[in-house]
């Protein structure tokens, strides 16, 4: 008779990644005390909790086992391991080998690079490539090593308003300070501070400026696109299977990762598919290096601090533009007592709190 179950061992705080053969099947230690993590070894006799077969799906499939056991996504990592310790992993930057890391070089006006495809773009540095009236700033593309999106920044002067359209693509809008409205064909929806919104494949949208100051949003662009293309109207299209498109920054919405927090703005429930939006808050510290299966892109909506990755590092400041394309090793630090806030978009995947 076996004994009663008993609670799963922490085999390892991050998940551990794997590339898997097709129609392979792999067993995924549930109780922790492997000696072959993620894999059962057999450990598991007598606790009462039985390893999870997994079979691969595709040759080179790329997975993140979970470590900890505690995931609610077996047998794959849901970020529980983040609420496992009451602070968030850090790294101490006053290291030797920290203080030994070169400031990364201008590559091009308003761009910094660092390594592999990571950069940071300065708006204020970058050229306006709009038509007019409107103020259009390129921030990322696949010249810049991006595999699934672009991202501009736009400006719509006081009063002003303009209609647009990126064809067939998925378009995700954030506001990092002021107001306005957006129309989707009919349907108009009132922008605020620190609100995302969605626009649906085949949508035209028209972004409103209040009369006394102008509207900025930072558009990211699924698949990648060359630009707007401007329109008189909004036109009478809708999909109306997605009605609520605006999501606002609020605190008591927010998903705790120890000491530090995040809020998903736009995912799945407003039609954005394979991806999500988010904005969250870093208090004063450096994060411990890591690496995400998914590209991402960080707007720094508040506060400053330092981006690292292994061989440079570059300082960062409210209205700067983080590229990280998948699988880049890096560290993002908070240099600000009042805390840093990011407003971030990953892709492909829907939750930002996953990491290895």
């Amino acid at each position: 008779m076996s004994d009663a179950t008993q609670q799963p061992v922490i085999a390892k705080y991050k998940p551990c990644y794997a590339e898997l053969e097709k129609g392979k099947r792999y067993f995924w230690c549930a109780c922790g005390q492997s000696k072959n993590q993620p894999y059962c070894d057999g450990s598991h006799k007598g606790t009462g909790i039985v390893p999870l077969p997994y079979q691969a799906k595709a040759n080179g499939e790329e997975v993140l086992f979970c470590g900890c056991k505690h995931t609610s996504s077996a047998p794959f990592c849901d970020g529980s391991h983040n609420n496992l310790r009451e602070k968030y992993e850090t790294d101490d930057p006053m290291s030797p080998e920290n203080q030994a890391i070169p400031l990364a070089e201008e590559a091009s006006p308003g761009c910094v690079a660092l390594d592999g495809s990571c950069q940071v773009r300065r708006i204020d540095q970058l050229p306006d490539e709009g038509a007019g009236t409107v103020e259009v700033r390129k921030l990322i593309g696949p010249e810049d090593g991006a595999r699934h999106q672009s991202q501009f920044h736009l400006a719509i002067p006081p009063g002003y308003s303009q209609a647009m359209e990126f064809p067939r693509r998925q378009v995700l809008l954030f506001v990092a300070s002021g107001s306005g409205e957006l129309a989707i064909g009919p349907r108009i929806f009132a922008l605020g501070s620190r609100t995302g919104a969605f626009v649906r494949p085949g949508e035209i949208f028209a972004l409103t400026a209040p009369p006394d100051r102008p509207l900025t949003a930072y558009a990211s662009i699924f698949p990648y696109s060359w630009g707007p293309l401007w329109r008189r109207g909004v036109g009478g299209y809708f999909d109306a299977a997605y009605p609520g498109r605006t999501i606002a920054m609020d605190r008591g919405k927010a998903t705790p990762m120890a000491d530090r927090f995040f809020q998903v703005l736009i995912d799945k429930h407003q039609g954005f598919e394979n991806g999500a939006q988010f904005i969250g808050e870093i208090p004063r510290s450096k994060a411990a290096a890591h690496r995400h299966l998914y590209e991402e892109t960080l707007i720094v909506v508040s506060g400053e601090g330092c981006l690292w990755t292994d061989n440079a590092k570059t300082p960062v400041a409210a209205g700067d533009v983080i590229f990280l394309p998948r699988k880049q090793r890096h560290s993002l630090e908070c240099t600000s007592d009042e805390s840093m806030l990011v407003a971030g978009v990953i892709y492909p995947g829907d939750n930002p709190s996953i990491n290895y």
